[in-house]
């Protein structure tokens, strides 16, 4: 039985797993994201020794942060561009497992964790579904019949601008643009501005978030009409925001669209998949690779 290597590559840390050709994961691994030339080293090193004890490993699949050339046809394909993560620019996958010598199919984090909420978790039975990740950063992958949407390269929604609320005028984490919605919203923002996570916040510090993220909710509405918005990442477990996002979405659209203008309970959801939603889409990168499509 063949098998597929799967990384799920984040800003704080690596999930690695080894899966059968069904899917099911049969080993899985953390390791720190640090610089490049220590965290390839150890992944490689942990697959390495898993095909010493599973077997033959035969595709890759990695979704990763970036932002991240995820072209297949780009001669610097799964290179990192101008990611703010430092010591990361130029890095390329393909340098890391060429030892392997097999196929490797790249895309970002969040279209890694939507193709596996589509496939398995909240997003089943669904066509059009957006996943949104709120943690470290914030990005959103849009998937349609489990195939990820994008342009010239991967969206990049956590830095579009949200309406500042009236009377904060903070000037927001992000290095390149300051306050767009992940300078505002993302974790390490919340603690530069309030010097505390926002599980620790106070009722009106967690409204606030909610209302920007409720804003973005409805800008991923009225671009893309997903039959399911799914928000995932650490600053999503905060009591309250899911609620407060819901509210603050449907208000956003004002009655617009008709179908959002209800309770929210069922159209914006926590993933199905809890933390595993993001290898588990890795799985399924890792799968397409195997199989020869978008290789």
């Amino acid at each position: 039985m063949s098998l597929v290597g799967a990384v799920e590559a984040g800003g704080t840390k690596f999930i690695l797993a080894l899966a059968q050709s069904d899917g099911s994961i049969v080993a899985r691994h953390r390791i720190d994201t640090r610089h490049p030339r220590e965290t390839f080293p150890e992944m490689v090193s942990w697959f390495e020794a898993q095909a010493d004890t599973h077997g033959e490993i035969g595709a890759f699949g990695i979704g990763s942060f970036g932002p991240i050339d995820i072209d297949p046809a780009s001669p610097t394909y799964g290179t990192f561009t101008t990611t703010p993560k430092p010591g990361w620019s130029g890095a390329r996958y393909q340098d890391a497992l060429s030892g392997f010598n097999v196929p490797i199919l790249i895309d970002t984090d969040v279209n890694g964790a939507a193709i596996g909420e589509w496939r398995a978790g909240a997003g089943q039975g669904c066509s059009t579904v957006a996943y949104t990740t709120v943690g470290t950063g914030i990005g959103t992958g849009v998937v349609k019949d489990g195939v990820p949407l994008a342009g010239f390269s991967h969206y990049e929604s956590g830095h579009l601008r949200p309406a500042r609320k009236p009377g904060d005028d903070w000037p927001g984490a992000c290095p390149y643009h300051g306050d767009c919605l992940e300078g505002l919203a993302a974790g390490p923002s919340v603690k530069a501005r309030w010097g505390h996570d926002l599980s620790n916040g106070t009722a009106e510090q967690v409204e606030q978030i909610a209302g920007y993220l409720g804003e973005f909710a409805a800008t991923l509405v009225l671009l893309h009409m997903p039959e399911r918005l799914i928000f995932g990442g650490g600053v999503m477990k905060t009591p309250g925001l899911l609620e407060g996002l819901r509210k603050a979405a449907r208000a956003s659209l004002n009655g617009y669209v008709a179908a959002y203008d209800r309770d929210l309970t069922d159209l914006i959801v926590l993933p199905g998949l809890g933390d595993d939603a993001g290898v588990t889409g890795a799985v399924g990168l890792g799968l397409q690779a195997l199989s020869g499509k978008n290789t």
